[in-house]
Formats: structure tokens, sequence, C-alpha cells
């Protein structure tokens, strides 16, 4: 596996449908999925319908309307997608989640109402860097893509906050903090460099060429399994409840 010239290593080349599955952040936007699903299995009861609503409403405003709004602020996955298009898809998706959440007040209570103003709020301030990017952080990334959605998947299959639901968020948090310190450094080298020179010695005098594939390989083969293991977790995690 080499680093080649693509912005991201699940982007699909050019190409109308191509464009929108790239877009879609596919492995990445399955794995903060997956911290949903993890928050719904933590939850005192099981309710199978709750978990299907809350995952489509993170994957409307995280999957489609939070990456929308990623690729209309500087273009980084270099999808040719308009910028029109971009919006109409974006507003339509956030929308669209917040209609999920508001529907289900009635059954989750009033506490939803901050989390649903949270999530809408944040998935703006992130992706369009308001405030001079003071939320787009490694921190405020962890937060927002790691944290939250295991609340709000707990929340809203289960009512009510658990203290076990505070060590998953803790755990969602910090993989997400790890992903983001993987995958801010490899992005950079596929989208903002040219070329990496050097040379790796070795303590028995053997010598290595550094190229961005020496550095990007590793980086990027952790990312590909960490994109795999969350989401068969998750899936144990929920398969274990019912």
């Amino acid at each position: 596996m080499s680093v080649d010239d693509r912005p991201a290593f699940y982007a699909a080349g050019p190409g109308r449908l191509r464009d929108w599955w790239t877009l879609l952040h596919p492995p990445y936007t399955v794995w903060h999925l997956s911290y949903v699903a993890l928050g719904g299995a933590t939850a005192s009861a099981m309710h199978l319908d709750r978990l299907g609503k809350a995952v489509a409403a993170f994957f409307l405003a995280m999957g489609v309307g939070a990456h929308a709004l990623d690729e209309l602020n500087g273009r980084p996955l270099r999808t040719r997608i308009s910028s029109r298009a971009l919006v109409g898809v974006a507003i339509a998706s956030i929308a669209g989640a917040v209609a999920i959440g508001v529907a289900n007040i009635e059954i989750v209570g009033l506490a939803g109402v901050p989390l649903i103003a949270f999530g809408t709020f944040i998935v703006f301030a992130y992706n369009l860097e308001w405030y001079g990017g003071r939320f787009h952080s490694d921190e405020w990334f962890a937060l927002a893509w790691g944290a939250f959605p295991a609340l709000v998947g707990h929340w809203a299959v289960g009512g009510a906050l658990h203290p076990r639901a505070l060590a998953l968020m803790a755990g969602c948090y910090f993989l997400s903090l790890a992903q983001r310190r993987l995958s801010t450094p490899v992005r950079a080298l596929r989208r903002r460099t040219s070329s990496v020179a050097g040379t790796i010695t070795r303590t028995d005098g053997s010598t290595e060429p550094i190229d961005k594939a020496t550095i990007g390989r590793p980086i990027e083969g952790a990312l590909r399994a960490m994109s795999a293991a969350v989401p068969a977790l998750a899936a144990a995690a929920v398969l274990a409840r019912l």
C-alpha cells in the first residue's frame, strides 16, 4: 500500500457518483455512527427503533451535512460537486436530523432539546470554522464526533443517563482524539505535500529512504484497522443486548 495523490485513502477518484461517495468519508462515517450504537448498547433497555432513529439522525447531520459543509469550506476532497449542491444537501440533511430529534422529544424528554441545539451548533461551528476556528481543534473533534454521539445514542435509546455512559463517552472521546492526531498529518501528506526526501539509518548501519509512503503507510494502516475495529465492537455490543 502506497500513499498516492488522492486526497484520502477512500477517495474514489473523479466522477459525479464517485464524488458523492468520497464526500461521505465512508470508513470514518461508519466509525462515528458506531459510537451512537455503542451508546445505545449501554442504555438500560434496548429499543432498536430508537437506536435506528438516532443513527439515522447522525448519518444525516454528520455523515452528510457536516461533510458537505467541510467540502464547501476549502474543497479538501477536491470534488466537483457544485457549491449550490453542497449548501442544499447540508441544509436539507441537517434539517432532517433536527426533525428526527424533535419528533422523539416526547419519548426521550426535554433533555433532548439541548442535545439537539448543541448538535446543530457544532456541525456548523466545527466544519465552517466559526470564531476563527476556535471549535476546529483536536479536542472539539473528539467531543463533537466521539463523546457526543455516544451520549446521544445512550440517551435516545434509554431516555436517561447512567454512570456507565460516562466511561463510554470517555473511551469514544480518546478514540476520536487518536483518530484526529493520526489523520491530521496524513491529510497534510496527501493534500499539501509534493515530495519527501531523507534517509533512515539503522543501528546496524543499514539505510532506508524516506518518502511519502514510508511516513504515511503505518499511519493509514492504523486508521484502516481502527475504522474496521470500532464498528465490529459496536455490532457485538448491540447483538449482545438482543
